[in-house]
């Protein structure tokens, strides 16, 4: 697959320039809040627990596809540096790349280092390669970009060789070289195999497109990851932008200030984690302003069935 250009990587979308992008504080102890929850004062950040382990994740991550794709740009990797850093502030702890993602994990690694490693990382990778022994070099190759001792999740990146890699994935967990095995798709891509995989493989994680556009995982995959016991990280939640591209032609609604949202990009946020199916959603940016008002939607009431079922409604009339 082609990799965009550096340059274009940093260009913010439209939507997201007329963003609000008000600072947060430190995040609070995590807390997790249940669906119409209220907000209150000094509220922490929402989690959802990892099925298989009981672990808790806050629900927005931090993905790099595009963004972190900056080349050996010293100013362009330390403005992303400072967006891992605004991360870590508010709260944020599972950080996702790939090896397909250009020099984005020699980004993650430059902005790790720079913060001194911080202990609450929560490290998601890919192996996205034929052949087992060829991914097994490209894990150690993307752990020395990253300069972590051992991710703590590996998936399989767009069901790439899932056969050959799944079985040596599973037996690096078995040896505590990783904690968490997973796979991966996007863009509603080969759904009937993952969920395939997903009724016979042991797996702690899935990842898959969800948003307020795209809701087929809605009808067979997310109760499916329920049922099973797997975490679901979410990606595309604004897919590639253009979904905030779109909604920032309209006035944001009156119930978005019910939910504590100050923009669509919050909006779009909770929408995806308040399924209770996922656990994380991964929006990429390189832009402060943007890692502020995305983590926002960590905090705060988060939507009620009844509120999702008119959010997807109104956006589709849009």
């Amino acid at each position: 697959m082609k990799t965009p250009t550096a340059n274009a990587s940093r260009l913010p979308s439209p939507g997201r320039r007329r963003g609000l992008g008000g600072a947060l504080g430190a995040a609070a102890l995590a807390t997790v809040w249940p669906l119409g929850a209220k907000a209150q004062a000094g509220g922490g950040v929402i989690t959802r627990r990892i099925p298989s382990s009981g672990e808790a994740l806050p629900v927005v991550g931090l993905g790099s596809w595009i963004t972190f794709n900056v080349g050996n740009d010293p100013t362009a990797r330390d403005a992303c540096a400072e967006v891992v850093r605004a991360f870590f502030e508010t709260g944020g702890r599972l950080i996702d790349s790939s090896p397909m993602y250009g020099s984005s994990q020699p980004t993650i690694g430059h902005a790790l280092a720079r913060l001194q490693h911080p202990a609450t990382l929560f490290s998601a990778e890919k192996v996205w390669v034929d052949g087992a022994a060829r991914g097994v070099a490209q894990m150690e190759a993307s752990r020395a970009f990253w300069g972590v001792p051992r991710f703590d999740v590996m998936q399989v990146h767009n069901l790439l060789a899932w056969e050959a890699h799944l079985p040596r994935l599973f037996e690096m967990k078995a040896r505590g070289q990783l904690r968490y095995v997973g796979i991966s798709t996007s863009e509603g891509r080969r759904h009937a195999e993952l969920e395939r995989i997903m009724r016979t493989q042991r797996i702690d994680f899935v990842q898959l497109t969800y948003n307020l556009l795209d809701r087929e995982a809605e009808q067979r995959l997310l109760p499916l990851a329920r049922e099973r016991g797997i975490a679901v990280l979410v990606n595309r939640p604004f897919r590639q932008g253009a979904l905030l591209d779109q909604l920032s032609r309209h006035k944001l609604p009156g119930w978005a200030a019910d939910i504590g949202c100050d923009g669509w990009a919050q909006v779009a946020l909770k929408f995806a984690v308040s399924h209770p199916g996922v656990t994380c959603a991964i929006p990429a940016t390189s832009q402060v302003a943007h890692l502020r008002q995305n983590m926002g939607a960590a905090r705060g009431p988060l939507p009620d069935a009844a509120l999702r079922a008119r959010m997807a409604r109104d956006v589709a009339a849009l």
